[in-house]
């Protein structure tokens, strides 16, 4: 990547609803080689998605959880099981294998607490073999991003 496609990147990633033509301006093509960088992204997967961030409290899921899982199985056949029964539930927002004390690592939206509670119900009668469970619940957001220093 040159320093063109990263100002391509760094645009996109603050509002990819921005025209090919306002794209190309910004780092100085035509339109023509700007699409063609971005379809080089895309297909090199440094692009990933483009996708429209909602705001979770103004679609009612204003309680954002993060859920430590230590468990006891380290086998191939349990991480397969987990990954598909977290995959299964939408309140999954991430999931993120983790080295140190903690295994897992959840980032869970829900719309309050008899919500999450019914989460953790369906978590822990789900999965076997967690150890632990802790919940930790956001009380302000401080900062939040998707965008990638590049």
């Amino acid at each position: 990547m040159d320093p063109t496609d990263r100002a391509i990147l760094r645009l996109i990633q603050r509002d990819a609803s921005l025209s090919l033509a306002a794209i190309a301006t910004e780092v100085g093509l035509t339109p023509t080689p700007c699409w063609k960088r971005i379809r080089r992204l895309e297909k090199a997967g440094v692009i990933a998605a483009r996708v429209t961030l909602l705001d979770p409290a103004r679609v009612g899921l204003p309680l954002s959880v993060f859920v430590a899982l230590e468990i006891g199985d380290h086998s191939a056949d349990w991480i397969e099981g987990f990954a598909a029964s977290v995959a299964a539930m939408p309140e999954v927002l991430e999931c993120w294998r983790m080295g140190g004390d903690v295994d897992y690592l959840l980032r869970v939206a829900v719309a309050d607490m008899p919500a999450y509670d019914a989460f953790y119900r369906r978590l822990t009668a789900t999965v076997p073999g967690l150890r632990n469970v802790t919940s930790r619940f956001a009380m302000e957001r401080v900062k939040g991003t998707t965008a990638l220093p590049v």
